[in-house]
């Protein structure tokens, strides 16, 4: 997917006092109001609230969000229907977002004021990525794709129960109403899939019915003759990939996690907010004693010219890490801070550089700025001698205490077991054991996630993943040893953090390979040179006298491996495997591993990847960057390198 800058709406009133398009000669609403349209003809049209009651899920699809009114609306009928479903996701594109303050700005239906300001306060970055926002303890999720809904419509992974087909008027906006992105809706749409719009143009009637839906006008309000009603009654239903359709765990309900760092303890919490019971196992006997249980570490997002995978994954999950962390902050405790990070720039590339770049990809400010050092020394609070991007969204967390936070998430739906080492798996009637060295029965469960790093390639059989161990070492020093320490993490060839704990952390050295668990004080003095090379560095006598050895998974391509493991008997006799999505799978089994050393940053949307995968929920990754972390992206990269012409 190529990525476009986010161009802010313009907001105007006309003479109406109705606010207003000026790029697309439209009002957002009609003069009866925007509620009033809203409860009609997006909820009445799609047969709302009854036809959510009593479901597990419901699935909304917008094609433009606009002002958030329908989002609003839609939240607060399900929050007044003592049966609606028990969770709601609502997706919605929108090329030209409202900045926040605008949004908050804006004046509302007195019903919905509380909603909007509760949107407003999360509203993200205006950056091209699918920003997930949560409301309501995580029972209400909107899915915000911000870019062009003729790129996003093919991206998204979801079975959609509902569409608000909310564009401005086809005469004004005709990009909006093309036949393809009506076939994109034919392709997400679930079994009784319904949709609704306030226009009744005939391209629109056209478009809907081609696409396998029986459409037909029905009364308007407001002012409105007509308006497009529709549901989806397809002649012949389009067969999916299997990677991509709902889950075929219908009905289950619990899933066995081993591995109790932060991708096992993410893993919990996200499943747990889809209706899950987990029993996390770990081999220890408290969560994050292994790679993630250093004293803390760093998270933020990164900027690269080309935006490529590697950029808007990153992106994606600084996003998210920030979310998640500010709140284990506030609402746990979780000993961090949220305040930014500093990523020195010691290539030579000039700060000009830095922000022609960040012209030219139209990141926002609010996600990444780049500082001439004078700035960035101010930042720090500390003289740096190097121009800095600056993530206002990234900081330091302790992620033994984040981890457990996920657990204490759950509310209960999440049981610790500790010293549990588990030995083998086996599949029997249509569930799955986990074994201890004997042989017994430790768990079972309808879904395993495996979440224990490298010990994962071992339970599976070794599969041909090109992963390694890295030896990492950081080291600690009294925080008084050096002249001052930063206010925000300091980054770029070796990190140093503030005080934690009354202590100097930095670090880290990255061994392949090693296997050596002492620590080794010519490391110590790999440190302290990484922390010169920052200009960083305390005086020469000081000498760390502690510090940790700790081990992280990567893969060869840089990015983990989230989602459903192979199943490499029906590989061999399939047909098409030249896409992750082909491939099939072992029912009931997943790995979440190879977080390397951006686990603090990764775990919190990895984990959500990896609860939709297992339980058919929305995606918060689009359809490009889920072929990047899937564990079948390495046997479909064999298999196009061998295609014949190649």
């Amino acid at each position: 997917m190529k990525t476009e800058p986010i161009v802010p709406a313009t907001l105007a009133w006309n003479d109406d006092g109705l606010p207003f398009s000026p790029p697309y000669d439209d009002p957002y609403h009609p003069r009866a109001g925007a509620l009033q349209q809203a409860q009609h003809v997006f909820l009445g049209g799609n047969g709302l609230p009854e036809r959510w009651r009593g479901r597990e899920r419901f699935v909304v699809l917008e094609t433009g969000f606009g002002l958030g009114n329908n989002f609003l609306a839609t939240w607060d009928a399900w929050r007044r229907d003592a049966s609606a479903c028990r969770q709601l996701h609502f997706i919605s594109i929108e090329r030209h977002p409202l900045p926040r303050a605008d949004l908050l700005a804006l004046p509302r239906d007195a019903a919905l004021v509380p909603l909007a300001e509760q949107l407003a306060q999360s509203w993200p970055p205006l950056t091209p990525n699918l920003h997930r926002l949560s409301f309501d303890g995580g029972r209400v999720q909107l899915l915000l794709a911000l870019g062009d809904v003729a790129q996003w419509l093919p991206e998204l992974v979801a079975r959609v129960d509902a569409f608000y087909l909310d564009g401005f008027a086809p005469a004004r906006n005709p990009q909006m109403w093309q036949p393809r992105l009506f076939k994109a809706m034919g392709r997400l749409a679930a079994p009784g899939a319904t949709a609704a719009t306030w226009t009744a143009a005939h391209v629109v009637r056209d478009g809907l019915m081609a696409a396998g839906f029986d459409a037909e006008l029905t009364p308007g309000r407001g002012g409105k003759r007509d308006i497009l009603r529709a549901r989806y009654a397809p002649a012949f239903v389009p067969r999916r990939a299997p990677a991509r359709s709902a889950s075929p765990l219908a009905g289950a309900r619990h899933a066995a996690v081993i591995g109790a760092g932060l991708a096992g303890c993410a893993a919990a919490w996200a499943l747990a907010e889809q209706g899950w019971t987990c029993c996390v196992l770990d081999r220890h006997g408290r969560p994050a004693e292994e790679a993630s249980g250093n004293p803390a570490g760093l998270f933020h997002g990164i900027v690269n010219p080309q935006d490529g995978v590697h950029a808007r994954f990153n992106r994606a999950a600084a996003l998210e890490a920030e979310r998640v962390i500010r709140f284990g902050v506030q609402a746990h405790g979780v000993g961090g801070d949220v305040q930014g990070l500093l990523r020195l720039e010691t290539s030579g590339a000039g700060v000009g550089a830095m922000r022609g770049t960040l012209h030219r990809l139209g990141l926002p400010p609010t996600y990444v700025q780049a500082l001439e050092a004078a700035e960035a020394s101010e930042a720090a609070g500390l003289r740096l001698t190097h121009p800095a991007w600056f993530y206002p969204g990234g900081g330091w967390v302790k992620p033994v205490e984040l981890a457990r936070s996920f657990l204490d998430r759950t509310a209960g739906q999440a049981r610790f077991r500790g010293s549990a080492a588990v030995h083998a798996l086996r599949r029997a009637n249509a569930r799955w054991q986990l074994l201890d060295a004997a042989g017994a029965v430790i768990e079972e469960a309808d879904a395993v996630v495996l979440a224990n790093a490298g010990d994962a390639l071992r339970l599976l059989g070794h599969p041909p993943w090109p992963m390694q161990r890295v030896r990492g070492q950081l080291s600690l020093l009294p925080a008084e040893s050096l002249e001052a320490l930063p206010r925000v993490p300091v980054a770029g060839a070796g990190y140093l953090l503030p005080a934690i704990d009354g202590r100097a952390v930095f670090g880290a050295t990255a061994q392949p390979g090693d296997t050596g668990a002492a620590l080794r004080d010519r490391d110590h003095a790999d440190n302290l040179t990484q922390l010169a090379r920052l200009g960083l560095a305390p005086p020469e006598a000081v000498h760390p006298v502690d510090g940790r050895v700790g081990w992280r998974w990567t893969t060869v391509d840089r990015l983990p491996v989230i989602g459903a493991v192979p199943d490499p008997v029906a590989a061999a006799q399939s047909s098409r495997l030249d896409q992750p999505r082909f491939v099939p799978r072992q029912p009931g089994l997943f790995v979440f591993t190879a977080l390397g050393s951006r686990g603090i940053t990764w775990c919190s949307l990895g984990a959500q990847v990896l609860a939709s995968v297992v339980t058919g929920a929305p995606s918060p990754l689009e359809s490009s960057l889920l072929d990047a972390v899937d564990p079948a992206r390495f046997l479909s990269r064999v298999v196009r390198r061998s295609a014949p012409g190649r």
